[in-house]
């Protein structure tokens, strides 16, 4: 009788454990984000969430140029297609006073993110608007500008003395703009076809715009006022045409066709063995430290953005947060996933999986700095990283930039100031349409 009463109870418990688990396992989280490795690694990553949970969950992909108009394309449809995206920080306004975003900032409080996440990326993955303690996004990967380099090069002693005999100092990681310059148009010798630097020139989104920036900022121009939209006199500043004059400097030393270019043209320029530096964004740097897909990994370094004429150093902040959409069928489920994403075990395994956690403890750890060649360099940047607008009329605004700072830059028409002027006039005039000034 005993071992009747305890087969049916074992029977039930059976029943009830796989009821649970067809019910979990009928549960599904769609992700949506970009087509690039980070979303490999991401998926990796959840796969652990499903082991555990049932909970299945798929990061699903679209390349660059789509990412931003598809997201759209269903938000404004109020589309229940994606639970959540991990969507570019420039999206926060649009995304949040459009009602296509979950308010986080009760979760944000409950498990003291603030004191989590590294500083810059709770102020631009995840708080809009700035300064106001309202929180939209939990931030996820990291990314900025930073800089690879061609070891064996900068190393060379016939090169050391040569490049100390023209310019009176050791050839080394650039610390400024200045140096960079220096070195850049030292390398570049196009009858050798080996070039000097290789920069970001792609003008459909934000490519320009970020490696722009980048200049500006460390000059100690600024794009504007964020609170008070205000462009007058920052956004066209003597500071900011200094810090354009000095990408379109940089541009002159490029390797040949580079008036179109973005993160694979800029590996390339280091895996091809055409330039001595190129600048990418930190999530891109993977594949140069990988003999497969790189035949000069073992002599490719990299460094963080240097500093302008008065040691400002700033880089321009890529990376994303992770949103709940607010048309999602499955909020309350997306909640409890975000609840295992930020436990300090999974922020570990996201490191170490190639993802760029925000996590201030991993990001301070040994084992992380010393987990790559550009770990280090990633840390000391997201300590000094600044962001373009993120008002809802943003896509506009970066438009604007980029027609005109493009014909300056890769076609040499006009000046710098002229530039930014046309800037400053435009942006004003879309600030006014959206009644900004108050």
């Amino acid at each position: 009788m005993r071992k009747i009463v305890t087969s049916v109870i074992a029977g039930i418990g059976l029943a009830l454990a796989c009821g649970t688990s067809v019910r979990a396992q009928d549960k599904e989280l769609t992700i949506f984000w970009a087509e690039w490795d980070p979303a490999n690694y991401l998926q990796e990553l959840v796969n652990d969430y499903t082991a555990e949970t049932g909970v299945k969950v798929t990061v699903q992909t679209t390349p660059w140029p789509d990412f931003q108009t598809k997201a759209f394309t269903e938000f404004n449809a109020h589309g229940d297609a994606y639970d959540m995206v991990v969507g570019d920080s420039q999206w926060l306004g649009a995304g949040s006073t459009q009602g296509h975003y979950v308010d986080l900032t009760d979760f944000f409080n409950q498990h003291k993110l603030t004191d989590v996440m590294a500083p810059a990326t709770i102020k631009y993955y995840a708080e809009y608007p700035g300064g106001s303690s309202k929180y939209w996004a939990i931030p996820l990967e990291g990314d900025a500008i930073g800089w690879s380099y061609r070891k064996d090069w900068f190393e060379d002693p016939k090169e050391k003395e040569a490049f100390k005999a023209k310019y009176g100092y050791d050839l080394d990681v650039p610390k400024t703009y200045a140096q960079l310059r220096d070195i850049a148009e030292f390398f570049h010798r196009p009858d050798q076809k080996r070039y000097g630097v290789a920069i970001y020139t792609d003008n459909s989104y934000d490519a320009m715009a970020m490696g722009v920036e980048s200049a500006i900022f460390s000059y100690g121009g600024d794009l504007g006022d964020y609170a008070s939209y205000k462009v007058d006199g920052i956004t066209n500043s003597k500071e900011a045409a200094a810090g354009l004059d000095m990408y379109k400097e940089l541009y002159k030393f490029t390797p040949p066709g580079w008036g179109k270019t973005f993160f694979v043209e800029d590996n390339q320029a280091i895996t091809g063995g055409l330039a001595a530096m190129s600048m990418n964004f930190f999530a891109f740097f993977p594949p140069l430290v990988n003999k497969a897909t790189n035949p000069y990994a073992d002599v490719t370094g990299f460094f963080a953005n240097p500093a302008g004429p008065d040691g400002k150093r700033f880089a321009a902040l890529g990376g994303q947060g992770i949103s709940v959409v607010s048309y999602s069928k499955n909020k309350d489920e997306a909640m409890k996933f975000l609840e295992w994403f930020i436990k300090d075990e999974t922020q570990k395994k996201w490191a170490e999986l190639g993802g760029y956690t925000c996590s201030q403890a991993v990001l301070k750890s040994e084992a992380f700095q010393n987990a790559t060649p550009y770990n280090k360099a990633f840390y000391d940047t997201m300590f000094m990283v600044k962001d373009f607008w993120a008002t809802p009329e943003y896509a506009e605004v970066l438009d604007q930039l980029n027609q005109n700072i493009y014909p300056f830059v890769v076609g040499g028409k006009g000046t710098a100031q002229e530039a930014l002027d046309k800037t400053a006039a435009d942006w004003k005039a879309t600030f006014t349409k959206y009644n900004r000034y108050k």
